[in-house]
C-alpha cells in the first residue's frame, strides 16, 4: 500500500526534458501486444503522444519537475501493470469545479474511454500541446480539458491562484479549484447540455457532491482526498 499525501502548492515549475524511457524500450513487444488487445476492446482509444514526469521536488511551496515524452501505449501499459521501478510518475492537472453553493461537480467517464465508469474531475494526461516555451503548462491543460469535457470556458470560472496536490505513490495530481457563480444544479444542467451536443462525449453523466454522503466507490482515492480536504478547510503548505 502507498501513503496518500495532500498539500497546498503555490506554484508549478514543470520543464520538458526529453529522455529515453527504459521501461518502454525494454518491454516494447509486450506493450505492443497488450495495446493491440486494448484497442480491439475499445476502438476509440488511439496511440498518441503523452508526457510523463521523470523527476520532481517540492520546496518552499513550489513543485518543480520535468517530463519526458512517450507513446500512449507504453503509458497505459505501465499504468495497468503498475511496476514500481519504471522511473516515472503519472502527473497531470485536474479542474475541480466548485458551485456557488459549495458543491463539487464531477464527471462520470464514458463507456468507450480507458477509465470507463470512473468519477472524477475534468482532467487529462499532458501531451506535447501543453509544452509552451519549454515548460509544461498545466493551467493550459486544465482549461482545455474543462472546455472539451464540460463545455465551460475557463473565463466563466475563477481559478484559485495555487493548487491542491495529491501524491499517491506513482500518481501525482495537481488540482486547480475553479469557482463558479452558478449554483450546482444550474452548473450540472449547463454541462449536460454540452454533453448532449457531442457525438461521442467523454463523460456519460455529471455528479454533484455536497458532502461525504455523496462519495462513490468509483471515485479514485485522489478525488476523495481532495473532497475531504475541500470540505474540511485550508491545507498545509508543501
Amino acid at each position: 500500500m502507498t501513503s496518500l499525501a495532500v498539500f497546498s502548492v503555490d506554484r508549478l515549475d514543470l520543464a520538458f526534458e526529453p529522455a529515453p524511457w527504459p521501461f518502454a524500450q525494454a518491454r516494447r513487444a509486450e506493450i505492443d501486444a497488450w495495446f493491440a488487445e486494448l484497442q480491439r476492446q475499445k476502438p476509440a482509444i488511439w496511440n498518441g503522444r503523452v508526457l510523463v514526469l521523470h523527476r520532481y521536488e517540492m520546496r518552499d511551496g513550489i513543485f518543480r519537475g520535468a517530463y519526458l515524452e512517450t507513446d500512449y501505449a507504453s503509458f497505459s501499459a505501465w499504468r495497468h501493470w503498475q511496476p514500481t521501478d519504471a522511473g516515472v510518475h503519472d502527473c497531470f492537472g485536474a479542474g475541480a469545479v466548485i458551485s456557488a453553493d459549495g458543491a463539487v461537480l464531477l464527471g462520470v467517464m464514458g463507456a468507450h474511454t480507458a477509465n470507463a465508469g470512473w468519477i472524477y474531475f475534468p482532467a487529462g494526461t499532458p501531451d506535447p500541446s501543453d509544452i509552451i516555451d519549454g515548460k509544461v503548462d498545466l493551467d493550459w491543460s486544465v482549461a482545455r480539458e474543462l472546455k472539451e469535457e464540460t463545455g465551460l470556458d475557463i473565463a466563466e470560472v475563477a481559478p484559485a491562484s495555487g493548487w491542491t496536490t495529491v501524491i499517491d505513490g506513482q500518481l501525482i495530481v495537481h488540482i486547480k479549484t475553479l469557482r463558479s457563480a452558478l449554483a450546482a444544479d444550474a452548473l450540472r444542467a449547463r454541462m449536460l447540455e454540452h454533453l448532449a451536443t457531442e457525438a461521442q462525449p467523454e463523460l456519460a453523466d455529471i455528479r454533484i457532491v455536497r458532502g461525504p454522503a455523496d462519495y462513490d466507490p468509483a471515485m479514485p482515492a485522489f478525488v476523495t482526498a481532495f473532497l475531504e480536504a475541500h470540505f474540511a478547510g485550508p491545507l498545509a503548505k508543501s
